[in-house]
């Protein structure tokens, strides 16, 4: 896949530009300068063939320690792209943009300077003013409004000779077992994981992200509120495919005072959807707090598979069963969270990785498990046997059968006589069974009840 980057100074338009061309609100926009920090990337379609679109940091000359980090950051991709889009604002020149004309200057064959903000007819003829910087290919368009896209599209698709890649990407895809990645069709689903980073702001979760992707995606930084979009990577282990998310730190709402970071939370929460497992990251200086405990509520509500990931163990005190008791103050305070894996790690130093990967892969199989409904009902007999449900104030309670009903999320369906006033207790007793003697020990599981429906015959 070709790989085009939008390059350009800070507040030009190009997370709005990048948003309208993959067709989605991806990138986070703002009036405030310098909100893209790390880079963006998004699937961009031009008449069937895809490319990898990045979005990158606004390049500052005034550089503090971060601005010098994203800048960097982002002119290292000149080198590699096969086309740089670079953006420009019809209605200034700065020092900046002069920064960057030098700096794309040795990358001119493959650079397409578009000028944005093209948002009414007048503007048009200030395109032509662009042309006295060199650059052979000089576009005028509105990311905000969408005018002069088609053009782009066009340009770019001219450019990088794409009718060769939509030839190369027909002749691939001719076997039918065979996807895009050129993997075989079969359970290829159950061999892909995503996976998504949470926790409080400076727990180390780019650290971590950079670290198993092998690969710097995700800017590091003391300050806190360094990552602020979605950020994803890839690795692969054990024949797994894992995608992997680094997301903003979530603080409480109290503490939210920009938008920015108010998008920053909405984005990273919005992740737990569209993954199979959540590592929520916590420091083992502070410990599970609170707001730890509502993340973990918002995942486990969703049927999300979930490690809690104890970091920066290199700072424990090396005390004999430090981490035992660390583990087990975890389980007295959270006792709903008994079922989540808890693993010690150091991204920092890079300790403790293989465990827990591994553990993301027995979490994965256990989301991916399904029970015969045959085997459920004979487990459930013998529970119902072993236990009889307490009896209420409105009579006696029965469970006439159930079944799993989805993987990925887990959730079971029990078919009652009635649903109203069914003891709560006995669906955790349930839950307990399930994961110890059925092999979801590891994930959260779903209990729904429904009452049969009673036959209109009377002679039923």
């Amino acid at each position: 896949m070709k790989t085009v980057v939008i390059i350009g100074r800070p507040n030009v338009g190009k997370s709005t530009l990048f948003n309208r061309l993959i067709g989605k609100r991806r990138a986070i926009t703002d009036q405030t300068a310098g909100v893209t920090r790390d880079l963006i990337h998004g699937q961009w379609i031009i008449n069937g063939v895809s490319l990898d679109l990045v979005d990158s940091g606004g390049v500052k000359i005034d550089f503090q320690e971060l601005d010098k980090i994203v800048a960097e950051k982002s002119l290292s991709l000149l080198e590699s792209s096969d086309l740089i889009i670079f953006l420009m604002d019809c209605t200034d020149v700065n020092s900046e943009d002069l920064f960057l004309i030098e700096k794309i200057r040795a990358y001119i064959d493959k650079t397409l300077l578009v000028v944005n903000k093209i948002d009414d007819t007048d503007k048009q003829n200030l395109v032509w003013n662009y042309y006295q910087y060199g650059f052979q290919r000089v576009l005028g368009v509105s990311s905000a409004h969408g005018l002069g896209i088609g053009e782009l599209e066009e340009t770019v698709y001219s450019i990088l000779n794409l009718d060769d890649e939509l030839n190369l990407d027909t002749n691939s895809l001719e076997d039918t077992n065979i996807d895009g990645l050129g993997r075989k069709n079969e359970n290829n689903e159950e061999k892909v994981i995503n996976l998504a980073v949470l926790g409080k702001p400076n727990t180390g979760k780019s650290t971590l992200v950079n670290l198993l992707s092998s690969e710097e995606i995700s800017i590091v930084s003391q300050i806190p509120g360094t990552t602020r979009d979605v950020v994803n990577g890839s690795f692969v282990y054990k024949d797994y495919t894992v995608n992997i998310y680094d997301t903003a730190g979530i603080r409480r709402k109290s503490k939210v005072e920009e938008d920015v970071e108010y998008y920053s939370v909405n984005r990273a929460i919005k992740a737990i959807d569209d993954v199979d497992i959540v590592l929520l990251m916590i420091s083992v200086e502070e410990g599970l707090t609170e707001q730890d405990k509502k993340i973990a509520n918002l995942v486990v509500r969703r049927g999300k598979g979930l490690i809690l990931v104890l970091n920066k163990e290199d700072l424990l005190k090396k005390m004999k069963n430090e981490k035992n008791a660390m583990t087990d103050r975890v389980r007295f305070l959270f006792p709903h969270l008994n079922f989540a894996p808890i693993c010690y790690v150091s991204s920092l130093k890079s300790t403790g990785i293989p465990d827990l990967v591994n553990c993301v892969i027995n979490v994965k199989k256990q989301l991916n498990k399904r029970i015969s409904t045959s085997v459920f009902n004979q487990n459930l007999t013998k529970w119902i046997t072993e236990h009889e449900i307490q009896r209420g104030s409105d009579g006696y309670f029965k469970i006439f059968y159930g079944t799993q009903v989805s993987a990925n999320p887990v959730k079971f369906l029990l078919f009652v006589n009635k649903k109203k006033g069914f003891p709560d207790t006995y669906i955790l007793y349930l839950k307990n069974k399930i994961r110890k003697e059925l092999g979801f020990s590891l994930i959260p599981i779903e209990i729904n009840l429904r009452e049969r429906e009673r036959s209109k015959s009377k002679n039923l």
